[in-house]
This record gives structure tokens, C-alpha cells and sequence, in this order.
């Protein structure tokens, strides 16, 4: 039996039920995921790209010289191969249930866990990883605005980072309102190619300088315990640097999806291309200031929309406001005014990469996907 469209009249459904599916289509079509479902698979390419070639990209270096040359390598590839075997798992499960699509992370973590516990075992860790990545890249972006201006002002009196933090911060404060997914693919596409650019800067200026003399590949620290705890921040930020799994799903939702031809074709098809980027960007280190900025201003946007949804989502669905032009610019700009206060008061933010690695990308990113998977595989056996 088809899904009846909203409004349509039927004997045997009472007038509320209508007027209820009604609210509930005007309150989709208004919230960030739900609202716009035409994307093509390009879309879900550079929209991968953005999210997970990020600024832990720019702490690898630091990482490969904690692990080692072996290890880290090692640990390098492994990533990308389990990274895109479980994001392969989250597209094949966006639509395994006919007739329905868990078009957020934290639906599928409720159909694999339940209502409750699905809720508080995603939504904290979602939350930390996407607020968590907002604020470091409003840190990054400040940096990397500062040093642009040391770079082309040499003789001017030095600006503190705050300042340059809140210039970062305006873009957002405007950006921050286009909205969907969709409206946002222009800067999500300057931003894959950005970070595609600068990764592609630094590791041909490395190959054009060559091998130096006297360089010394063995651990930096001098005790075993130092070297130890330097090894699990380093494998962090390698965590950290493979991120994306957390918006995926919030992705795919913004492709369509009919009969004989599901979302997960145009989306997986668009992950592979994004993941031939990724094995080309990620290898190599980067550091091109410019590019940096303009990398991380869609970054941002990719990871914040997300959690404009689940808040629009709270106020509209929960706190029964009503869904206006107000509300989304109140909400958006607190948003953005509270990432970039952060970022000002703990500017060492960025420094906190392989703590957010470990604790909450590590994860989402390799293995909750697998245990969503082996819960609604019961589930279905069950039934």
C-alpha cells in the first residue's frame, strides 16, 4: 500500500489524521534535511570531500610524526579502507526499511537501539563531533586569516586572533542562513576544491624540495610513557582527519528517491569519487593559508546544518514554535555566535583534535555504523 499524500480524503482515516500529516509535511519541508530532496550525486561528492577532509587534515604531519613512518602508514590506509566499508554500511542502511528513510543519524541509532536509548547513545556523540568541529574551525580560519595578514602587511602592528576569530565568524553569521544542504553546494564545491588545492601545494612543494640532510625520523619524546601517549592522540587525529560518517545520512537525505532507483545508487557513487580525493588529499601534509579559510568556511556549514536540524527540529516539534524566518535567524545566529565566543575564550581549541579523534569520531566514524547494522539485523530476524 502506497503512502497516502497529505491532504488527500479518506473514509477511513478521521479528518485529524489529515490535518496532522499536513503539519507534519509543512514542518519537513521547512527543516534543513527534509526540505530540499533534488541533489545529484556530484552533490554528495564534494559534499563528502568537505567533511572529511578538514582540519585534521592539517594535524597529520604532527600524527605521522608520533606514530612513525610504518606505523602511521599503516594506520593511514587501514582508515580509509574500514572508513569507507562502514560508510558504505550507512548508505545501504539510509533506506532499509521499505517505505521509509532515516534521513538523520541519530533515526537510525533509534531504529537500531530504540526510541530512548537511540537517542542519548548518538545524539551526545553527534553533537560533540559537529559543535566540536564548528568551533575548531573558527580557530583555524581565525589563525589562518592572521597569518595571511602577517604575511601581507609585515610592517603593521599585530592584530590580536580575537579579532580575527569575529572577521571568520561574520562570513558565518550570513552564511549561516541559507537554508539547506543544497543552497550551501556552491560553497561546500569551492571548499572541496580548496582543500584538494592546498593539500596539493604542500605536498608538491615537499616533493620539489627533496630529501634534507640530518632529519631524523624516530619519536620526538624521550620517555616511553611520552611516546606512548603521543602514539593514541596521534591516532585521534587520524580519527579526527577520516571524519564524515556524522553528516552522511543528512546527506543522502537531500537526494531523491523512487521506486526501482534508490537514494543509495547517486549517494554511493558520489562517496567513491569523494574517497579517490580523500586517498589523494590525506597522504600527503598541507598548509596553503588562503585556501585554508575558504576550506573551512564550508566545513563549517556542512557540520553546522546538521545541528541547525536537530534544534529547529526541538523547537518546532517539541516546543510546538512555529516555523518562521525569525526563528531560524534567532537560533542560526546564536549558533554562530556561540561557536565563535568559544573559539575567542580557548583559542587552543584545535589543539583538542585528538581528544575529539578519539572520543567521539573514532566512534562514529569506524565502528557504531556496525552495530546499527547488527541491530536491525536482529531486529529483522525477530520479526
Amino acid at each position: 500500500m502506497g503512502t497516502q499524500v497529505p491532504g488527500d480524503q479518506n473514509p477511513d482515516v478521521p479528518d485529524e489524521f489529515s490535518e496532522a500529516d499536513r503539519k507534519k509535511k509543512e514542518i519537513d519541508d521547512w527543516l534543513p534535511i527534509t526540505s530540499s530532496r533534488n541533489a545529484k550525486w556530484w552533490y554528495s561528492a564534494f559534499h563528502n570531500v568537505t567533511a572529511m577532509v578538514g582540519a585534521g587534515v592539517l594535524s597529520l604531519p604532527y600524527a605521522m610524526a608520533n606514530l612513525g613512518w610504518g606505523p602511521g602508514t599503516v594506520i593511514l590506509v587501514l582508515s580509509w579502507v574500514i572508513t569507507l566499508y562502514t560508510l558504505w554500511q550507512m548508505v545501504e542502511m539510509h533506506e532499509m526499511v521499505p517505505g521509509k528513510r532515516f534521513d538523520r543519524y541519530h533515526e537510525l541509532g533509534q531504529h537500531a537501539f530504540g526510541e530512548k536509548l537511540g537517542l542519548y547513545i548518538v545524539v551526545p556523540q553527534q553533537l560533540i563531533c559537529e559543535v566540536g568541529v564548528d568551533i575548531v574551525y573558527m580557530v583555524t580560519g581565525g589563525k589562518s586569516l592572521q597569518k595571511i595578514h602577517n604575511l601581507v602587511c609585515k610592517d603593521c602592528a599585530p592584530i590580536k586572533l580575537t579579532y580575527f576569530i569575529m572577521i571568520f565568524a561574520s562570513v558565518h553569521f550570513v552564511l549561516s542562513h541559507l537554508p539547506n544542504f543544497n543552497s550551501i553546494s556552491g560553497v561546500s564545491l569551492a571548499a572541496a576544491v580548496m582543500s584538494l588545492s592546498y593539500s596539493t601545494i604542500a605536498w608538491s612543494a615537499s616533493v620539489h624540495k627533496g630529501v634534507q640532510p640530518d632529519v631524523e625520523y624516530g619519536y620526538k619524546a624521550s620517555t616511553t610513557s611520552g611516546t606512548v601517549f603521543n602514539f593514541l592522540s596521534a591516532l585521534g587525529d587520524v580519527a579526527f582527519a577520516y571524519a564524515g560518517h556524522n553528516v552522511v545520512l543528512e546527506i543522502q537525505a537531500t537526494i531523491p528517491s523512487k521506486p526501482g532507483k534508490p537514494s543509495k545508487g547517486p549517494m554511493w557513487k558520489g562517496v567513491v569519487v569523494a574517497y579517490i580525493v580523500v586517498a589523494f588529499v590525506l597522504l600527503p601534509s598541507c598548509s596553503s593559508n588562503m585556501f585554508v579559510v575558504i576550506h573551512v568556511i564550508g566545513s563549517y556549514q556542512i557540520y553546522a546544518i546538521p545541528v541547525f536540524d536537530m534544534i529547529e527540529t526541538l523547537l518546532v516539534k517539541k516546543l510546538h514554535f512555529r516555523p518562521s524566518r525569525k526563528l531560524r535567524f534567532i537560533t542560526r545566529n546564536l549558533y554562530v555566535a556561540a561557536t565563535m565566543f568559544v573559539g575567542i575564550c580557548f583559542p587552543f581549541f584545535g589543539g583538542l583534535l585528538g581528544f575529539f579523534g578519539g572520543f567521539a569520531f573514532a566512534p562514529t566514524t569506524y565502528f557504531v555504523s556496525t552495530s546499527f547494522l547488527s541491530c536491525a539485523i536482529k531486529k529483522k530476524n525477530e520479526i
